[in-house]
């Protein structure tokens, strides 16, 4: 019993071809060739994927949580509007900080210190604090924000294991947000 070849796709050229040996993914040794190039080149983008990876800093961990803690800041407060002024989100939005990043790191991550602020607001009144201070209580209740203002004086520091499990979280709690929404 013989086994006959069917013919295939060239995986470059995508013309139609009958191999004279089985799993030959190529038509010609012109294709062969860039082929070969494509799967070197692959291969070296994996490995320089994996050498960034490895090279990451503890500042690069916490910034990719940030974008990823912002997004669901943005989506958990869109409906609700800007914090400071009120103001209906339109397309671009902030997710601001009550207590800022840079005096209170510790507070950088907590649900309670960030909320939807309009861009007008976040960027170019540097907050609104004065408005914002006024809207929080109202937004997320006194008894959390007393809890908030005794914690922004404790000390903390999230290991690197921590920022990965935060990352999956806000990550999961935002496609739930988004799912409910549509």
């Amino acid at each position: 019993m013989i086994n006959k070849i069917k013919p295939r796709r060239c995986k470059v050229c995508n013309e139609v071809f009958t191999p004279n040996r089985p799993l030959v993914p190529v038509c010609s040794p012109k294709c062969a060739i860039e082929y070969n190039n494509k799967l070197k080149a692959n291969k070296a983008k994996k490995e320089k994927s994996i050498l960034k990876e490895k090279l990451k800093t503890h500042k690069d961990y916490l910034s990719e949580l940030q974008k990823i803690f912002n997004t669901y800041i943005r989506e958990r407060d869109l409906n609700l509007g800007c914090i400071s002024c009120g103001a209906e989100f339109k397309s671009k939005y902030d997710a601001g900080h009550y207590f800022s990043v840079g005096a209170y790191p510790n507070l950088r991550f907590n649900t309670d210190n960030v909320h939807g602020q309009c861009v007008a607001c976040n960027q170019h009144r540097h907050g609104n604090i004065n408005e914002y201070s006024i809207r929080l209580p109202d937004r997320i209740g006194e008894d959390k924000f007393n809890r908030l203002l005794d914690q922004r004086n404790i000390q903390t520091k999230l290991s690197i294991p921590e920022i990965e499990v935060l990352k999956i979280k806000y990550k999961e709690l935002t496609k739930i947000i988004q799912r409910e929404r549509n």
